[in-house]
């Protein structure tokens, strides 16, 4: 007798975190050369990998100018799109782990956007030191107000769909591959370059359904513009209690977006601590706390060692249920 697609997934959950618990996972191989007397010397610099205005771009700025004050030098924001990150990736990389030079990377460019390149151009956080973990959101599943498309029964009957996604190799394309291939929902995804744009054709009825962060797609949300369908999260969102569950409807698909401060690899124990105080004051000021509840972002302020584990295993976790249904993302290997 074939396992249900849920208890199958729920299996591969549980290989994934007892294969990783197995195996050391590093937080950022912090080296011990370099004392950090002299640190902060000037500028540090925070690249983010995506375009102005996005919400991995807002959540930087919204850092910067505490980080700033607490340590005394500029932090400027720098902008280096492209390849869902992983430009920007590769150039901090290559830079000195002298903590003048951070990143706020994305999960999806760790465990997702690596599925789709050869194994060479893939992003490692193991090659980086994790300086700390900041929030995360969930992923909605959206239609247009009027296409009469409300629940997954709804896209399970209406036979060809076209669905939006953030780009390839993205949270927001594996959800809804996910979904539709356990729903057995004849889909075709769409890629567009974000969520603004995805949402906008969901708008214009260019797709019938998108899956977006949910910060992204509350104002249309609230205004009645788009309906909400599913989040992919384990539990209901508490920005949108109202909304099930993939789970709840009996397709166990959990993709949620994370990010975190990351520098090059080796960085000293010193400096990794007066960077992470710094970052830590910075959230228990108001006005980012704020910024998180207007923002809809749940805090994961985790240490190194903890954050490297749970992305790992989201990693290894969604390796496996692509493998396992078949799932192409673009694959470029």
């Amino acid at each position: 007798m074939t396992a249900s697609p849920t208890k199958r997934l729920r299996t591969l959950a549980g290989v994934a975190a007892l294969a990783l618990g197995l195996s050391a996972c590093g937080g950022g191989n912090l080296g011990s050369d370099d004392s950090g007397e002299n640190f902060p010397d000037g500028a540090i610099n925070l690249t983010v990998g995506q375009d102005p205005g996005g919400s991995t771009d807002l959540i930087a700025r919204a850092l910067a100018n505490p980080v700033s004050d607490d340590l005394g030098v500029e932090v400027p924001v720098l902008n280096r799109p492209g390849a869902n990150g992983a430009l920007a990736a590769k150039e901090l990389a290559s830079k000195s782990p002298n903590g003048q030079e951070l990143m706020v990377m994305n999960l999806s460019l760790v465990a997702i956007t690596s599925l789709t390149v050869p194994e060479d151009d893939a992003i490692n956080l193991d090659d980086y030191t994790v300086i700390t973990g900041i929030s995360e959101d969930d992923y909605v599943l959206v239609s247009n107000a009027d296409s009469g498309l409300n629940t997954v029964d709804d896209l399970k009957a209406a036979g060809a769909l076209n669905y939006a996604t953030t780009g390839t190799g993205t949270g927001s394309q594996l959800s809804s591959a996910l979904l539709f291939q356990l729903a057995e929902i004849d889909g075709t995804a769409v890629p567009f370059d974000g969520g603004s744009p995805a949402l906008t054709a969901v708008l214009g009825n260019q797709v019938d359904v998108a899956s977006i962060q949910l910060g992204e797609a509350m104002p249309q949300i609230q205004a009645g513009t788009i309906t909400p369908i599913v989040t992919f999260a384990a539990d209901r969102n508490e920005f949108l209690d109202d909304v099930p569950t993939a789970v709840e409807e009996g397709y166990e698909v959990e993709v949620a977006q994370a990010r975190a401060i990351v520098g090059p690899k080796d960085m000293s124990e010193d400096v990794v601590t007066q960077l992470r105080d710094a970052f830590t004051k910075a959230f228990e000021t108001q006005a980012y706390q704020d910024f998180n509840e207007a923002n809809l972002l749940r805090p994961q302020e985790l240490d190194g060692d903890e954050l490297a584990e749970a992305w790992n295993q989201s990693a290894e976790t969604y390796r496996q249920l692509t493998e396992e249904y078949g799932i192409d993302l673009g694959s470029t290997k």
